[in-house]
């Protein structure tokens, strides 16, 4: 896979780049708690259990102590991850001697989940009520139909299979960097555009997921809430329905357009409406580099310059047809 400009990392870079005041305003939220733990280093999550039920600040000489002698390097990493998101509190005293404490706020909504035991976010919807519900296979190639029905539509709308009604949230990403559009011509792809297309999909999906946030105050949303809202969809379970009436209507808006995406799959009933979450939302609070969803394939090219692909992908067809 090629190095390309833009970076996709992880769901904890953009909660870790959050003004401070917006991090204690999500470590409010339990789940957010959860997801931040899970995300840390192993070191680091062995510092924030042996610290959760210390009221003082803790020197750093101290923890230092725990260490093997080949931890250093671990134990830097740890430290500066643990301060990038505000778990640890820095303090430096008049000696220049350094010491950690716990966020307040992280550390009380953790004691709480340590003692009492997780929830769900939501209760799964009786299957007395809901229709029929995909199964995890279908679920997954919904979710990969749907996927590559919106790159088609970055690659040329009038290539997509069959017509496509993205929200404006949805446009607006495509022009921030993919696309270009001068006076009335057609959008053209971006160097970026064309760089998109040659990650995996799932550096591609956290890409379209951080414009989505970074995008959410033009559109009237507050950051803290949207960021919040999608890792709480990380804990539900996937493959259940969950009843969309108990959401209110920011995010009924974020569901229709993760929907979009495919992250979401939305069913109506003669009653009720729900969403049935894909592993793409279940996958958002782990870190969206790895390789698992490349797929093997194989390209042959002439000395005439005659090129022949074997796929079974659509999106793979196109992609090729557009640099060929």
């Amino acid at each position: 896979m090629p190095q390309v400009k833009i970076i996709a990392k992880n769901f904890m870079d953009m909660v870790a780049s959050l003004p401070e005041f917006k991090l204690d305003q999500l470590y409010e939220n339990t789940f957010i708690c959860e997801a931040v733990l899970r995300s840390l280093p192993a070191l680091g999550k062995k510092y924030v259990l042996q610290l959760l039920f210390i009221e003082k600040p803790v020197p750093a000489k101290a923890i230092e102590e725990w260490l093997l002698s080949n931890g250093v390097s671990k134990h830097r990493v740890a430290i500066d991850r643990l301060v990038q998101l505000r778990v640890f509190r820095e303090i430096i005293d008049r000696k220049k001697d350094i010491s950690y404490i716990l966020n307040t706020k992280f550390q009380s909504n953790l004691q709480k989940y340590i003692v009492k035991g997780g929830v769900l976010p939501g209760e799964p919807m009786p299957s007395s009520i809901t229709v029929r519900l995909p199964t995890l296979e279908e679920l997954d190639a919904y979710a990969l139909e749907q996927w590559e029905c919106f790159l088609r539509q970055l690659i040329s709308s009038s290539q997509a299979e069959r017509p496509t009604n993205f929200s404006s949230s949805m446009m607006t990403i495509f022009q921030r960097g993919l696309l270009s559009q001068r006076d009335k011509e057609a959008p053209r792809l971006t160097v970026h555009g064309f760089q998109f297309l040659l990650m995996d999909t799932n550096a591609q999906l956290w890409y379209i997921i951080r414009e989505y946030i970074l995008n959410s105050e033009v559109r009237g949303v507050d950051t803290a809430d949207l960021i919040s809202f999608l890792l709480e969809l990380s804990f539900h379970v996937s493959g259940e329905a969950y009843n969309i009436n108990t959401l209110n209507e920011f995010q009924r808006n974020v569901i229709k357009d993760l929907a979009d995406l495919g992250l979401l799959k939305l069913q109506q009933g003669r009653k009720e409406s729900w969403f049935i979450p894909t592993k793409l939302v279940t996958n958002l609070s782990v870190t969206l580099s790895d390789s698992s969803s490349r797929k093997q394939g194989f390209v042959v090219v002439e000395t005439n310059f005659r090129t022949y692909a074997y796929s079974t992908s659509k999106l793979h067809c196109e992609i090729l047809r557009l640099f060929s």
